[in-house]
């Protein structure tokens, strides 16, 4: 622990320091690689796995089962329809969620008995309900219309609080590749993509803004009269603001990602809540990539963006000579 102090005391003074600026190509080059397979994830894995509230379907639950057994939901289905391969969740400790594709209702009261009797239960046990394509539509309608207007909003913020356009391009771009790693990691594993899921993109633009808005503030503090410096350049300072701030970004990507991990588990192994899952997944992923991106990609890509104006190159050339 005080090795760990230490070394976060000797960040802040400069004693000790990694050159995030200096290396940002190779940064720039494993965002690269990050989104690329981010983007080819969802094709290589035929899609993305979307609930029934996007693509719609006829769900049954069955409550007070002994046998949490997913393949006897399995078998039920498929002696009243063959070609369906359903979709079986358990949800607490005494009850299994199924979910197909749209029934009529003939079909699915034979789909509700059959799965009564799987489970020794009554047929009252068992309750079955439709959900529409619709309401799924009607949710990502409204997600990307509080996306774009968040967006334009912190762009906003950030131009005037800053004073400066190109922190907000940075924060952008590091904020668009956080949504794209979160959308690919959900791609690979397969993961369902909700209404809580897409309530857990939402929220982690929060996350990763919080890092980014920390890292700029200790940077316009450190830049405030670099121009009239004839020791120190504005990469440096950047930089030697990253190095100042990433014991705190890292300690409270640990702080948040912990209990979102505790939720996950609960919510995933133990509980089988599908929700619960759901949000913490995105909102797990969302707080590591959040720091990973704040550090590596919106610091450095700022410094490229703005080391060539003019009244940095002056001192530039002043430190030089």
């Amino acid at each position: 622990m005080s090795k760990l102090k230490d070394l976060g005391n000797d960040l802040y003074s400069g004693k000790v320091s990694f050159d995030f600026v200096g290396r940002r190509k190779l940064w720039y080059l494993i965002a690269v690689i990050v989104v690329l397979f981010s983007v080819l994830a969802p094709v290589l894995k035929g899609g993305f796995n979307f609930g029934i509230e996007f693509r719609g379907g006829s769900e049954f639950r069955i409550d007070g089962v002994s046998n949490l057994s997913q393949q006897l939901a399995r078998d039920a289905v498929r002696s009243v329809e063959p070609g369906i391969e359903p979709l079986v969740t358990t949800v607490g400790l005494d009850a299994v969620r199924v979910q197909t594709e749209q029934l009529d209702d003939v079909t699915s009261e034979e789909m509700r008995i059959a799965l009564a009797g799987a489970y020794q239960v009554e047929s009252s046990a068992v309750t079955s309900s439709f959900i529409g394509a619709n309401w799924g539509a009607d949710v990502t309608e409204k997600a990307i219309l509080g996306l774009v207007v968040f967006l334009l909003l912190v762009s906003l913020f950030m131009a005037l609080y800053f004073r400066t356009i190109k922190m907000s391009i940075a924060a952008l771009v590091a904020l668009a590749h956080d949504m794209i790693f979160t959308l690919g990691i959900y791609a690979l594993s397969g993961f369902e993509i909700t209404p809580a899921a897409v309530i857990g993109f939402l929220t982690i633009l929060g996350y990763s803004l919080y890092d980014t808005v920390v890292i700029f503030d200790k940077i316009r503090e450190n830049t405030l009269d670099v121009e009239f410096s004839e020791t120190t350049t504005f990469s440096s300072q950047v930089n030697l603001a990253i190095n100042q701030t990433i014991v705190r970004s890292v300690n409270t990507s640990i702080v948040s990602a912990l209990p979102i991990a505790s939720i996950l588990l609960i919510g995933a192994v133990v509980l089988g809540t599908g929700t619960l899952r759901d949000i913490s997944l995105a909102l797990f992923v969302g707080v590591i990539v959040g720091t990973y991106s704040s550090v590596f990609l919106a610091g450095p890509l700022y410094a490229h963006l703005r080391e060539n104006d003019a009244k940095f190159t002056n001192s530039k050339a002043r430190v030089q000579v």
